[in-house]
């Protein structure tokens, strides 16, 4: 039987979302049809120089992981 699992976190703390989806498939077993991946994304302000992935004065983007498994 196929399932969901949503996994969401912020840009900053990407390698704790790659921990936490690895640990998951590992402790699951699942078996993984697909992941999907989403990043909000930030409007930079006019005149703004700055930006670019993780150097803006906005706060972070929320990230999220749609994974489609199979139960063991």
């Amino acid at each position: 039987m196929q399932q969901v699992r949503i996994f969401k976190s912020l840009e900053t703390d990407l390698p704790a979302l790659e921990a936490e989806v690895n640990g998951w498939i590992r402790q699951s077993k699942a078996k993984i049809v697909s992941i999907t991946g989403n990043i909000a994304p930030q409007s930079p302000t006019p005149g703004d120089t700055k930006g670019g992935y993780m150097q803006s004065r906005f706060p972070p983007s929320d990230v999220v992981l749609i994974v489609l498994y199979e139960t063991p």
